[in-house]
């Protein structure tokens, strides 16, 4: 008995558009919860339903609410401060209390501690979006 490549195929679209659902609903509960951010679920988001579903991934990017957030991160132009500040209290609350709580092995705190840093600098590197420019963003969309 040969499995049918199609199968995998659809199963795998499958996991990945289930894979984009989680992450959408963990980006709209971050709306609400300030210590859950809600830019990086999105584009997470995005990645899984390109890789799953075309009409997710395109109902994703037009969306009102989202859509200019995803691409405006996606074309270079930058998150909010709002997000930047919001992602990093929430990185080192997450890994902080990891670290002091949770880990006892400190070659994993070391490597806990060095993704953080690195994951800092990655968002404090990324262009800042203003307001003004994200509803240029959204009306030009």
């Amino acid at each position: 008995m040969t499995k049918d490549p199609k199968d995998s195929q659809r199963f795998s679209r499958a996991l990945w558009t289930v894979a984009g659902t989680f992450f959408l609903a963990l980006g709209v509960i971050g709306i609400f919860l300030p210590l859950l951010p809600t830019t990086p679920f999105l584009l997470l988001s995005a990645a899984c339903y390109f890789k799953g579903s075309k009409r997710m991934h395109d109902w994703l990017l037009s969306n009102k609410v989202f859509g200019s957030y995803i691409r405006s991160y996606r074309e270079g132009k930058g998150v909010p401060t709002k997000v930047k500040a919001i992602s990093l209290v929430a990185l080192w609350a997450t890994i902080g209390s990891s670290v002091v709580f949770a880990v006892s092995i400190l070659v994993v705190r070391v490597i806990l501690i060095m993704i953080a840093i690195g994951v800092t600098i990655h968002i404090v590197r990324l262009p800042t979006l203003r307001k003004i420019d994200l509803s240029i963003a959204s009306a030009t969309s």
